[in-house]
């Protein structure tokens, strides 16, 4: 086969399309996330268990009194009214240098042990047999799971940069400014196991989320579902059910990677010394937060609620127990 083949430059052609057109919704994807970003600043504000503003009165679906919290909306507006515009991209910058290497590394490191992607586009579902199925589901599968993990190992430093950064609002500090002078920061104070602090809970939740989606979807197209449409719903939905079995390991994740910090967010009394991160879990559960910030439109708040003023003080006022943090 000589380079002026056909057949040859055809297969490059479908080669670099591929990946332009898979750079290209990666780009998009940044977009969105960026664009997102002071939605997800506040809600990384919730997990933390940070509530600047007082919980009003207020009665729920049924008609019963409960103590309505601000939705993701107020949040975010109260974040812009202390720090303007701009420092509501607080923490970007590093999740999205993690996001892109978290790209480029976790390709590589996949083609490198031999895991290419199977996606017979020329052949409909229907027309594979069950054996070929089940062969494209299992390589498929531990591709992913090799992109996943090795994205979340490659970018999870970056992630722990960005919390930081965040959860900065709480005390008003400054340590985390930069990427290069947070880096020094976390070395400092944490040494490189710091880079990877929160890394286990959230390996668990994003890997098991992937695992559990992927079976059962393939479980149901092959046995239920045969209509495309249906099938294209139904993997949505799954994957929204998976995640959110999962989101208490997110929240745990989250304080883990504060926790150890000097930051006044990762440090009595706003947050308990947590020797691991199961420790952080059964602290959570006890208290009833582990699924906090798991609801962003409809927030009631029930136990104790954390009301700190911003580099003051923190207060744990007593409410009825209504419902639990949400």
């Amino acid at each position: 086969m000589t380079a002026l083949d056909p057949t040859f430059v055809s297969i490059n052609d479908n080669e670099d399309n591929r990946e332009v057109n898979e750079w290209i919704r990666f780009g998009m994807r940044l977009a969105v996330s960026s664009a997102l970003h002071p939605f997800e600043y506040s809600k990384v504000l919730i997990q933390l268990g940070y509530e600047p503003i007082p919980a009003r009165p207020g009665t729920s679906l049924l008609g019963k009194p409960i103590m309505v919290l601000p939705n993701i909306f107020q949040y975010a507006g109260y974040i812009r009214k202390m720090d303007g515009f701009y420092g509501c991209y607080r923490g970007l910058a590093p999740k999205l240098v993690g996001s892109i290497m978290s790209m480029i590394f976790s390709e590589k490191i996949a083609d490198r042990v031999g895991l290419p992607a199977i996606d017979d586009k020329d052949k409909d579902d229907n027309d594979l047999t069950d054996e070929e199925l089940y062969v494209q589901f299992k390589v498929n599968l531990k591709r992913d799971v090799v992109l996943s993990v090795s994205g979340i190992i490659v970018s999870h430093p970056f992630h722990v940069i960005s919390l930081r950064m965040m959860a900065q609002f709480i005390g008003r500090e400054t340590l985390y400014q930069s990427i290069f002078g947070s880096i020094r920061e976390i070395y400092k104070t944490d040494g490189v196991v710091g880079f990877f602090a929160g890394l286990v809970p959230k390996l668990l939740c994003d890997v098991a989320c992937l695992v559990l989606t992927s079976t059962t979807v393939f479980v149901l197209n092959k046995y239920l579902i045969k209509d495309k449409i249906g099938r294209q719903y139904n993997a949505g939905f799954i994957q929204f059910a998976f995640s959110s079995i999962l989101y208490p390991l997110q929240v745990v994740s989250t304080c883990m990677s504060v926790t150890s910090s000097r930051l006044m967010a990762g440090r009595p009394p706003v947050m308990p010394e947590y020797k691991n991160w199961v420790d952080c879990w059964n602290d959570l559960q006890a208290r009833g937060e582990l699924k906090r910030g798991s609801s962003l439109f409809w927030r009631s708040v029930g136990g104790s609620t954390r009301i700190i003023n911003a580099g003051k003080r923190v207060d744990f006022v007593p409410l009825p127990t209504i419902s639990k943090y949400q």
